[in-house]
């Protein structure tokens, strides 16, 4: 599916009012979105029920940066639904990076389901990364959020005690529309 610029702002629009009911886009025709390209709306749209600690950039003119590690499943949706968009007066930037980032230099970190390793990765990254991921093995090693397909639906789990790890603060807007939330 091939948007415009003008359709991305409703498009993103749409979503978060779908986000903040409940409800996501399934996979089907062309008036559907795919499922990475709901991922991305939600992993956009989740920067906007998270307070990050100020501790979690280099200082106060860094980005607000959404790193993908290992395989990117979003081509260049995600990159045309952020273009242009700030988070708190951040400026909004994606990094596709092949190693565990260094602390401050990622603020979402979404883990492609190719990283094999998800311990080790998300265990150095600190505090102020929200980490974002799919599957089991995700969810056991400590992500902050995890992606599941479940009757054709994109949801979401999120690990409130790795959440508090991390530092960061989840809206209750956002807890409420989680499928689980594990304490």
């Amino acid at each position: 599916m091939r948007l415009r610029n003008s359709n991305l702002a409703a498009v993103a629009a749409s979503a978060a009012l779908l986000l903040t009911m409940g409800a996501t886009l399934t996979r089907g025709d062309d008036s559907h979105l795919s499922e990475y390209q709901v991922k991305a709306l939600d992993l956009f749209n989740f920067t906007k029920f998270v307070d990050w600690p100020a501790a979690s950039f280099a200082d106060e003119h860094s980005p607000f940066c959404i790193c993908v590690l290992g395989d990117d499943p979003f081509g260049k949706f995600l990159d045309q639904i952020l273009e242009g968009e700030e988070i708190n007066g951040r400026k909004l930037v994606i990094q596709r990076i092949r190693r565990v980032p260094e602390q401050k230099s990622c603020q979402v970190l979404f883990v492609s389901g190719s990283e094999k390793e998800v311990g080790k990765t998300l265990a150095p990254l600190g505090p102020g990364v929200l980490t974002v991921g799919e599957g089991d093995e995700f969810r056991q090693a400590g992500g902050v959020i995890t992606f599941v397909t479940e009757n054709r639906h994109v949801r979401f789990d999120i690990n409130q005690r790795a959440a508090g790890n991390a530092r960061l603060v989840i809206s209750s807007r956002l807890l409420s529309v989680a499928r689980n939330v594990e304490r």
